[in-house]
């Protein structure tokens, strides 16, 4: 098979329905039903759910599973550079064939009756995951929790809930509680669900729904801790003190998610030899990914490039703190976000750690800002800007005017898939 048939049948599913995004569980549920419920017949599956650090979390969950001699399965989403990156078996992603043969199948079988994209993809890797033998499946939620396509498992083995935070605020909610309510809607009757650290408002509501449904939390900071210490970090829970290195993705931030892999590792009691495993491992693309080759590094002509694909306030936040604990180099941004993103609050973080920005155009993307509209975003957030024509000419113009600084290439997902596919 080549490369365009998945493609081909990816963009016809497109046209089943007219939004991208339309949260129920009815559509995917009758499609299950009428595949022959591959849902029931998955490996044990650690559901994921969060605002931020979900990818990062499962990546290092994987690492660990795997360094256990752990055959896993993984879903994530969105893609970076092809589709098939969304579904992986046994640790390796999906083939084009197989991902035809199971896109084809739940194209026929739905009848061009409405269903999202996410929707019947969603059931494609259902089908693959319960066709190949696997020791664990990890899923990750695409948006919310409660009425994601994903949250058809009925008794998951464990779930997690990463930081909670603003973000798709149109379709999960306006307020922090009632989008960390969406999330916790993955939690089920008697299972275990690992709780990374939150604010105050949305812990009190995904305790109120673990209270309704009779799901225990592993909370941090009361089940579990996990700190920096000098040359690495240090976890604690109720069986005892981990000492481990740093983790491999780089950013503070990265401590806190290794902290609720290293929880959900020690729930399904994975040894520690494989929990350091998870830590110093774990790989995710466009994770303050260092880029070292490709047309945009040529253009940056010996500036320290990197990217990632963080899109929202606390990511900013997150973001901007990794910056500042970098040793102190001039930092220049090149940005470019879709038009449904908070780009200000996005940007507001930066203000003391860039110097300037340079807004763009993320190619292809129909929502994406201008790049005029991205610059003025950062003006308003207090960083200089500008705009430019796209991501190599900016990197020209900051070799030109600050040789040897850093750069950050970010603000989308989206974006750094584009980066990824010219320059990975």
């Amino acid at each position: 098979m080549s490369a365009e048939d998945s493609g081909a049948i990816l963009e016809n599913l497109k046209s089943l329905f007219p939004k991208s995004i339309d949260l129920t569980l009815d559509r995917p549920k009758r499609l299950l039903a009428d595949l022959g419920h591959p849902e029931r017949s998955l490996p044990p599956v650690v559901h994921i759910a969060g605002t931020n650090g979900k990818g990062s979390t499962l990546a290092m969950l994987r690492a660990g599973m795997e360094a256990a001699g752990m055959r896993v399965h993984a879903y994530v989403s969105p893609h970076l550079a092809k589709f098939h990156e969304r579904i992986r078996l046994s640790g390796k992603l999906i083939g084009e064939a197989e991902l035809v043969d199971v896109l084809r199948e739940c194209e026929q079988v739905n009848k061009d009756q409405p269903i999202t994209l996410f929707e019947i993809t969603t059931c494609a890797s259902f089908l693959a995951f319960a066709r190949s033998e696997a020791d664990a499946l990890l899923l990750e939620v695409g948006l919310g929790g409660r009425l994601d396509a994903t949250n058809v498992v009925e008794k998951p083995a464990l779930t997690v809930i990463s930081p909670v935070s603003l973000d798709h605020q149109q379709h999960l909610g306006d307020t922090l509680p009632r989008i960390a309510s969406e999330k916790a809607g993955i939690l089920k009757p008697g299972v275990s669900c690992v709780v990374s650290r939150q604010d105050a408002d949305a812990l009190r509501a995904i305790s109120e729904t673990a209270r309704a449904v009779g799901a225990p939390l592993l909370v941090q900071d009361r089940d579990w801790s996990v700190r920096t210490v000098p040359g690495g970090m240090e976890f604690r829970d109720g069986k005892g003190r981990m000492d481990l290195p740093k983790p491999n993705l780089v950013g503070p931030h990265q401590v806190e998610n290794a902290g609720a892999a290293i929880a959900a590792l020690r729930q399904l009691e994975i040894d520690s030899g494989a929990i350091e495993a998870a830590v110093s491992k774990a790989e995710w693309p466009a994770r303050m990914q260092r880029l070292s080759k490709g047309p945009l590094v040529e253009a940056a002509r010996g500036a320290e490039l990197w990217l990632d694909g963080g899109h929202n306030p606390a990511a900013g936040a997150a973001l901007a703190k990794t910056l500042m604990e970098m040793p102190a180099k001039t930092t220049r941004l090149i940005c470019g976000m879709l038009d449904t993103k908070d780009a200000r609050g996005f940007l507001s973080s930066f203000r003391s750690v860039a110097d300037r920005l340079y807004g763009i155009a993320i190619p292809g993307e129909s929502a994406s800002l201008a790049a005029g509209t991205m610059a003025a975003a950062a003006a308003a957030a207090g960083i200089p800007s500008e705009s430019s024509a796209d991501a190599e000419d900016a990197a020209r113009r900051i070799a030109s005017e600050r040789p040897g600084s850093r750069i950050l290439v970010c603000g989308s997902l989206y974006l750094a898939g584009r980066v990824l596919q010219e320059n990975g």
